[in-house]
């Protein structure tokens, strides 16, 4: 892992527990499939939240330890979805239960409603989750000694949905950054600009304000063009939802030179002809030097939540494997689109199956 081998690990006495811990909020999915949210009479239960996916594709898929930290609301809803997060393989035994005040008025578990999109039809979230019991955590309520240092982890995620969710919830990431930091952990944040979490916090402006400050205490960046714009305060041009290549690369030189303390920034590239075809890619800066990933193009989606956080995922494996960033960028480049080939926010891919991809393997059926 040597473009993040900055020195600062600590030695242990005994390998650490987990290869990755996540931090962040997890809501039910509640999907209609191929129908629409307001004339909707039944939905599929999926889980899913942006910091949290990582740590599940890191385990099914790539065969990793990986722990969750966040809060859930101990009812029914709360139970069901630590009962989806083991099904997914991820750890839950640092997850704080608030109880339930029956209604809940106090705290509650989120919910997020979203359709997949077709054609010209685009994807459509709708998020409830205000109140929830992850939005109130606040410094001190998670045990992170226990974690990083007690247990042990290679790997910390966090990023800018759950920085978004509340004033405390900044607090919170920037405690838990530090706290990793000082365990010699090393740190991803991915920014996921969310407008709808920010449009009662004081907007763009707010957004850019944590997300600068919290990027200041991570060794690798995720993000795409219009994260860089939106929740960073870079200057794009053009169309933030189909910037060319050498936009986005502009746009990644930019923070590297802002924010010289990086080690790897990624960015995941999309540019979008329908909701049901994309061209999809990645590229990523370190030590001075951008590399380009595979671009896949006309890539037919099925439901694009979550492509970027397996591309995360993807590069986070290669990186603790060892592997070169470019090799690294592979692996997040085909996740990425594998995600987004069924349905839900969590990957459903297997290691082979990425390996296929990324060796330009074709789509005939596997007997």
């Amino acid at each position: 892992m040597s473009a993040l081998d900055d020195g600062s690990a600590q030695s242990r006495t005994r390998p650490p527990r987990w290869d990755a811990v996540a931090l962040g909020e997890v809501m039910l999915r509640l999907d209609p499939g191929e129908g629409r949210i307001a004339t909707a009479r039944s939905f599929r239960v999926w889980e899913g939240g942006a910091e949290y996916n990582v740590a599940r594709a890191l385990r099914r898929c790539f065969g990793l330890r990986t722990a969750l930290l966040s809060a859930f609301v101990d009812n029914p809803v709360g139970r069901l979805l630590e009962d989806l997060i083991l099904q997914g393989g991820v750890d839950t035994s640092n997850v704080r239960w608030v109880p339930f005040d029956g209604v809940g008025r106090a705290a509650r578990n989120g919910l997020n409603f979203t359709e997949r999109g077709f054609g010209i039809r685009n994807a459509l979230g709708c998020s409830d989750r205000g109140h929830t019991a992850a939005s109130q955590l606040v410094p001190g309520d998670l045990d992170y000694d226990r974690v990083f240092g007690d247990e042990g982890a290679r790997w910390f995620h966090t990023g800018g949905v759950f920085a978004g969710l509340s004033e405390s919830t900044v607090l919170l990431a920037e405690e838990a950054m530090k706290a990793a930091r000082a365990h010699g952990v090393t740190v991803s944040f991915d920014l996921n600009y969310r407008p709808s979490l920010w449009a009662s916090r004081g907007g763009g402006a707010a957004a850019v304000e944590v997300n600068r400050r919290l990027i200041q205490l991570a060794d690798v960046l995720f993000g795409n063009e219009e994260d860089f714009s939106l929740a960073l305060g870079f200057e794009a041009e053009g169309d933030l939802a189909n910037l060319g290549a050498e936009s986005s690369e502009r746009l990644v030189l930019e923070v590297a030179e802002h924010f010289p303390r990086l080690h790897v920034i990624a960015a995941s590239l999309r540019r979008v002809h329908s909701a049901s075809r994309n061209e999809w890619g990645g590229l990523c800066w370190t030590a001075g030097e951008l590399v380009r990933g595979v671009e896949l193009r006309n890539l037919e989606v099925m439901d694009r939540v979550g492509g970027g956080d397996c591309f995360a995922a993807g590069m986070i494996y290669g990186l603790l494997e060892g592997m070169a960033v470019e090799d690294a960028l592979q692996y997040g480049v085909a996740h990425g689109a594998l995600a987004m080939t069924t349905p839900g926010d969590t990957s459903m891919a297997t290691l082979a199956e990425v390996q296929h991809v990324m060796k330009g393997g074709s789509a005939r059926v596997v007997r």
